[in-house]
């Protein structure tokens, strides 16, 4: 269950229609109860390939990335389908994918906590790569696409830190999401990869993630992968910047999905004290993760 500290943070306001299941905060819009339960006994394939994140981690990001790795039309520029039919959510099903229809291999996107994934994945069948992100600029990063998403209450950045702090936001408390897939990491289906690593060495995490999902690309196509998944490429690009997502998910008017991609935002919006009650509530269960997180471009991994 979630553990998030700060309990005195307001509940997310009614208007905003977020439900809790099961502890964490889900959109009604998008979701009901009734599919999550049902997400339970999901049929997983050997050969599924699941992105897992906690929200603003480099989803979109890594979306692409496999997509580009799987799909030669993606490369060469020859296929135009949209990155949310090529690596669907699973809770989110928004484009009413039918998955049990769909031919393997299936890429399937989630924010699911591992407790809530399909059993058979928890099982072993299916793949899953999980990437994180230092959660000062996951932070910064939910405030801005708070403003974008008309799913989200838009809050101060005050308010927001607090309820962050406190797990109620979509997806829960970040060390909860984390340390519960963390604890998994020696399991032969899971793959770890940050965010910073891949800003630092996209063609090295390219490499990593083509090794463990068995695709063997030649080195132009490698080249093209690291090339089309560059962050000025990508923001160029509607399918993998979502332009083309509903209206009635998002305010155009109001930001992009793909914002900066930057490492070390957090020091553009967090002042000493807002930085100093992060680390309060963060600093002793992050220090136990056994991930090192750059907090700067700077940093060394």
């Amino acid at each position: 269950m979630p553990s998030g500290s700060g309990a005195q943070a307001m509940e997310p306001s009614d208007k905003w229609n977020l439900f809790k299941y099961k502890g964490i905060y889900f959109v009604s819009d998008l979701v009901t109860p009734d599919y999550l339960d049902s997400l339970e006994d999901f049929e997983t394939r050997d050969s599924d390939v699941f992105l897992v994140t906690y929200p603003k981690s480099g989803t979109v990001w890594t979306q692409n990335i496999l997509s580009l790795i799987y799909y030669e039309g993606h490369r060469n520029g020859t296929e135009k389908t949209d990155l949310m039919d090529r690596v669907p959510w699973v809770e989110y099903n928004i484009h009413n994918v039918d998955f049990a229809k769909r031919e393997s291999p299936r890429l399937i996107a989630s924010h699911l906590p591992y407790y809530l994934v399909p059993k058979g994945l928890r099982s072993g069948r299916g793949k899953v790569i999980y990437v994180l992100r230092n959660p000062k600029d996951v932070l910064v990063s939910y405030y801005h696409f708070s403003k974008y998403s008309r799913k989200l209450e838009e809050l101060d950045f005050e308010d927001l830190i607090e309820r962050f702090l406190a797990g109620k936001v979509v997806a829960g408390f970040w060390l909860d999401h984390v340390e519960g897939w963390s604890t998994h990491r020696d399991d032969f289906n899971i793959l770890f990869l940050t965010y910073e690593e891949m800003k630092k060495d996209l063609r090295s995490a390219v490499l990593k993630i083509c090794r463990f999902v068995g695709k063997k690309l030649t080195e132009e196509e490698v080249d093209e992968v690291v090339d089309k998944a560059t962050f000025d490429k990508m923001s160029k690009d509607r399918r993998a910047n979502y332009e083309d997502i509903s209206s009635d998910l998002a305010d155009h008017t109001k930001g992009r999905f793909l914002r900066k991609g930057i490492v070390g935002d957090w020091k553009n919006m967090m002042t000493v004290a807002q930085n100093e009650r992060f680390d309060h509530v963060f600093q002793e269960r992050l220090e136990k993760l056994p991930f090192k997180f750059c907090w700067d471009m700077h940093d060394k991994l």
